[in-house]
């Protein structure tokens, strides 16, 4: 593991990438990172726990907090999920607002927008996916974006081709503060192993079910075991809420769940550096959601009752 660099010149802070759900935070910090670090699927509030990515930019090193989206919590998991991303928020040196320039200012936005002044710091737009709109309907959006809120800087940015990363880029390398790197130059994440192999297979049961899947599931690496032939052995248990759904995730004679171990096998291989051996098991636990343990497990705090 390489040494970060002497503190001379060099610039570190924590950038907050807070948005209404599906906005595309999560592409945009794997886009910035240049690496997947962040799950990304359709299905929305994918992300639960703040996951930071850390980005090297010439001599910076910004830290990317992909916070859980924000939107009118119902449940304890949302209002957990929300806290998370307003803290997130009050910590970091840049607070960027992530936008689907595609769906425009909608319901969505309302609370985001509500909260953000309670937010002190420095405040950036981002227009994702703008390679979905036309250039007129571009410029409205931006036009509604500067009469609801004056931002420092407005971005218009697609994280899937590209367009206009540079910028960005640039503008996060300045924004954060002077100070020497807080992670390893090579390092890409602060997630452990085992809780990036749990979300991959998350992502991967979110990506084969879609809207059959609970939205309340979850995923745990209960074992990691380094065998003398280099190769890892994994087991990991995905809770459901009922059997109705322990039968969806498993599938007609088990054919879902090998299809899921066999993707999620793949992609575990890959940032492990080693072959793998995955074993998934599916278990009922009711009410999972009214669990401190399984909150402290997603990097959340367990909000009291009101």
């Amino acid at each position: 593991m390489s040494s970060p660099p002497a503190a001379d010149g060099t610039r570190c802070g924590f950038v907050a990438l807070i948005g209404a759900p599906n906005g595309g935070k999560s592409t945009l910090t794997n886009a910035l990172v240049g690496a997947k670090v962040s799950i990304v699927t359709h299905k929305a509030q994918t992300t639960r726990g703040p996951v930071r990515g850390i980005a090297l930019i010439g001599d910076a090193q910004v830290i990317l907090v992909d916070t859980p989206g924000i939107f009118q919590p119902k449940r304890r998991l949302d209002r957990a999920m929300s806290q998370a991303a307003w803290e997130r928020a009050e910590e970091a040196d840049v607070v960027a607002v992530v936008i689907d320039a595609h769906r425009g200012f909608d319901s969505d936005l309302d609370p985001l927008l509500k909260h953000l002044p309670e937010a002190k710091r420095p405040a950036i737009a981002i227009l994702n996916k703008i390679d979905l709109v036309s250039k007129p309907d571009l410029l409205h959006v931006t036009a509604e974006i500067s009469a609801v809120r004056k931002f420092d800087r407005v971005f218009m940015v697609s994280a899937l081709t590209g367009d206009g990363m540079a910028d960005l880029r640039s503008y996060l390398a300045g924004a954060v503060p002077s100070g020497p790197w807080l992670f390893p130059e090579d390092q890409l994440t602060d997630a452990s192993l085992r809780q990036t192999a749990a979300e991959i297979t998350r992502e991967k049961l979110f990506l084969r079910l879609h809207e059959e899947l609970p939205y309340q599931l979850t995923v745990e690496t209960t074992d990691w075991k380094e065998l003398k032939d280099g190769s890892v052995r994994i087991e990991q248990t995905i809770y459901v809420a009922r059997e109705s759904q322990r039968k969806i995730v498993l599938g007609a004679k088990g054919k879902t769940i090998k299809e899921i171990g066999t993707s999620a096998r793949e992609e575990i291989a890959e940032i492990a550096g080693a072959p793998v051996h995955l074993f998934l098991f599916v278990k009922i636990r009711e009410l999972w959601g009214e669990d401190p343990e399984r909150y402290r497990e997603m990097g959340l705090d367990f909000p009291k009752d009101r």
